[in-house]
């Protein structure tokens, strides 16, 4: 029986150490985060499935640290495993793994390296991304890819959505690979990194909606952004405004000063850069609006909606 010792959070984690006990690897240790409290809790505590598993775990606040190192040392695993823990692991952690030190990743490799794959390939217009399952190196998400799962991004899909795709991506990569993996037969070929992209982390302020853009563009940014995620934000008659979910009216057309009004009962969004969405979940004020409440507050004469401020512009003019 192989021994392992897993690193992992998440969704994509919960369901993978699932995977593994399915297959019958012993998982010596889980090594998981605690819980941020400023975060929403929207997904599963790899905490929780340990527990339901009766399987040991550590919430350490440095996975590197020398008493951590030594942990995982004194339990001679062949296998490490890393589910999207959001620490990478060092170069003597990853030593230990006698067969190896394996990561699951939630795109198709060598594309999106790095920090939110699934939204990044969301806010970029991507039509399809996956899993992949690769051996760690030193450089994030660079080694050799043993197995990857495809998932379909359709054009209004969430980044919650494409999530939920991937995590069974994530599942269905790993089980179809580990009996070979553990055979020791599994395929094994290079990450070629030069052919790919790698991207950072993202901020809850670059959920900000530019409306001079084109509406496949902000389109993008909304879904990629959607809740749990904080929202794309804007501002409606001077207040604070989430636009939730948009669906593509027009793709393109004239550029024109971008301006939101309710439209037969539809509240529409005409984009500075061309093209129509229809917004059909608007907060403002922290509170969601229909197309008639809309009205009801602001009058139903179209509503301009805020470009860009130039960080070159005086003060004045920014005003």
């Amino acid at each position: 029986m192989s021994r392992a010792v897993v690193f992992a959070y998440h969704n994509v984690g919960a369901r993978c150490l699932r995977v593994l006990q399915a297959h019958g690897v012993d998982v010596r240790l889980v090594v998981t985060h605690d819980d941020d409290p400023a975060e929403t809790q929207w997904f599963a505590r790899v905490a929780d499935v340990a527990a339901d598993l009766e399987l040991p775990w550590i919430a350490p606040a440095d996975a590197n640290a020398s008493d951590v190192v030594a942990t995982v040392a004194a339990l001679a695993p062949d296998f490490i495993f890393s589910f999207y823990y959001r620490r990478m692991l060092g170069a003597p952690l990853l030593a230990l793994a006698a067969r190896g030190a394996l990561n699951m990743h939630g795109s198709l490799l060598p594309h999106y390296r790095g920090r939110a794959p699934v939204n990044w390939a969301v806010l970029r217009g991507e039509r399809h991304t996956g899993a992949t399952l690769h051996y760690m190196a030193d450089k994030p998400d660079a080694g050799d890819i043993v197995a990857q799962q495809a998932v379909p991004i359709l054009p209004d899909d969430t980044a919650m959505e494409v999530f939920d795709k991937v995590t069974l991506a994530a599942e269905i990569c790993l089980d179809g690979v580990l009996p070979a993996l553990l055979a020791g037969t599994a395929p094994r070929r290079r990450n070629d990194i030069a052919r790919g992209s790698y991207f950072g982390g993202r901020k809850p302020e670059d959920g900000r909606i530019d409306w001079s853009q084109a509406a496949p563009t902000v389109h993008n940014l909304v879904r990629a952004v959607a809740p749990p995620y904080p929202g794309a934000f804007t501002a409606v008659a001077g207040h604070p405004a989430r636009v939730l979910r948009t669906r593509i009216v027009a793709a393109a057309g004239v550029p024109t000063a971008p301006t939101l009004a309710v439209e037969r009962g539809s509240l529409l969004a005409r984009c500075g850069g061309g093209g129509v969405l229809r917004v059909d979940a608007l907060e403002v004020d922290g509170q969601l609006h229909t197309p008639a409440m809309l009205v009801e507050r602001f009058g139903d004469a179209a509503l301009p909606l805020p470009l860009p401020v130039d960080p070159g512009a005086p003060h004045a003019a920014r005003a």
